[in-house]
């Protein structure tokens, strides 16, 4: 199942649990590519307890992971 893309402005987020396959659900030794995260788009949201964060891929190349 894709990623999708970020909510309009006070929409809610949904689990992420609800949006990854199951293979990236469990820990990779190996780890993961950033496009396999971010599925060809510029930014995803990641959940973390009761916290979102947004990871951000920039024109320079770069990747910043912000609160």
């Amino acid at each position: 199942m894709p990623f999708q893309s970020l909510p309009a402005s006070g929409s809610q987020v949904a689990p992420l649990t609800d949006r990854l396959p199951a293979a990236m659900a469990a820990p990779a030794a190996e780890g993961l590519s950033s496009q396999h995260l971010l599925n060809g788009r510029r930014e995803v949201l990641i959940r973390h307890g009761d916290s979102v964060y947004r990871l951000r891929h920039t024109s320079n190349d770069k990747l910043i992971l912000t609160k």
